[in-house]
């Protein structure tokens, strides 16, 4: 009667074994769908990847800078511009002190 009981219960542990693998390659599939479906979704809502994004925020940032040097340089030009130009032999005076 043992050898009855160990067979029914190998059997079921198979069945058992079986079924675990079933529903591994079920999850997967599932898994698969929805990460299709998610990125399908999220391309119809016209989403950008975090790459792209960080990608224009360092431009951003680049052209910030930028923007901010040549707003100094344009402020330090016109002030120039408004100081009184020295006669030439002003300027060659100065030049020889």
């Amino acid at each position: 009667m043992s050898t009855g009981q160990n067979r029914i219960l190998d059997e079921f542990a198979k069945l058992m074994t079986d079924a675990a693998g079933a529903a591994q390659g079920v999850r997967r599939e599932m898994e698969t769908a929805f990460r299709s479906q998610a990125e399908r979704m999220l391309n119809s809502m016209d989403l950008v990847q975090r790459e792209e994004f960080e990608a224009v925020r360092e431009m951003a940032l680049k052209a910030r800078a930028e923007n901010e040097k040549l707003a100094a340089r344009i402020a330090e030009l016109e002030i120039r511009l408004q100081q009184p130009e020295k006669k030439p032999a002003a300027r060659a005076a100065a030049k020889k002190q």
